[in-house]
């Protein structure tokens, strides 16, 4: 199920096209929802299931591998033979790597200052896994891009400070997309730099259906395996327990699913 509702009521909505709603309802904080054993939603955000695609792994596809799919293959537009840096292995790290592979970037480059994080990104798909306190990074991805830099490189964490490590990264015509959110001021060095090389910055936030609807079909027919990312299952009663579980990053989870 798609994570939000049209508000129905700004230009793109009255004008017939819901799916690009200006102000985009968020399940949670403008409706209730989630956590619950039965939740009413719009009929028009919800993607069927196949059978042959377990439940378990049909729940993880919103947000946790929707939101990194839309921002490479949609906002970025990531393309077979681009070399591509991800900062940032978590929850939605992960699959970001998995999707690069899937698209045909290369060399993928994972950079986490986590051990199991970056041990992670290589079992998906990664070609080269860096720890950003043990070298400088910029470095590290010129030797391992032949001196040309990053077609693309994304910030999972939101932080500024990992932006401009990803920033610096670049080549010409590089793009730096925002997948993880921050309050911090965005300050990148000389604006100059971005300018001659023709670099872009850009911001992104969640998905559409029809990304929902694309990863369904991907998955059911094993194009993209998210099998590994079911960390654990539980009852709705123990939800309480999942979320310290996140919070304390015990047992180095990658995504909960609650079974109400």
């Amino acid at each position: 199920m798609a994570g939000g509702r049209p508000c129905w009521q700004c230009r793109n909505c009255i004008r017939g096209r819901p799916n690009e709603c200006l102000q985009l309802q968020i399940m949670g904080s403008f409706y209730d929802g989630a956590w619950a054993e039965y939740v009413a939603v719009p009929y028009g955000t919800l993607t069927a299931i196949p059978d042959q695609l377990p439940f378990e792994q049909a729940a993880i596809l919103a947000d946790a591998v929707a939101t990194p799919y839309a921002g490479l293959v949609d906002r970025a537009a990531l393309r077979p033979g681009e070399a591509v840096g991800l900062w940032g292995i978590g929850g939605l790290g992960v699959h970001a790597v998995q999707i690069a592979r899937m698209v045909g970037a290369a060399p993928i480059i994972a950079v986490d200052p986590n051990l199991g994080a970056r041990a992670r990104a290589l079992a998906v798909g990664a070609d080269h896994a860096l720890d950003p306190g043990a070298a400088a990074v910029d470095d590290e991805v010129l030797r391992r891009t032949d001196g040309q830099g990053l077609d693309l490189a994304v910030d999972l964490v939101g932080a500024n400070a990992v932006l401009a490590e990803a920033a610096s990264c670049l080549g010409r015509s590089g793009r730096l997309l925002m997948i993880g959110l921050s309050l911090d001021p965005i300050q990148l060095g000389p604006g100059v730099v971005f300018g001659l090389a023709s670099q872009s910055l850009l911001g992104h936030l969640g998905y559409a259906k029809r990304h929902l609807d694309e990863l369904v079909e991907l998955v059911s027919h094993g194009r993209l395996d998210v099998t590994g990312s079911i960390s654990d299952t539980m009852p709705l009663e123990d939800v309480g327990r999942g979320v310290r579980q996140l919070a304390t990053k015990e047992g180095n989870p990658i995504r909960l699913v609650v079974t109400p």
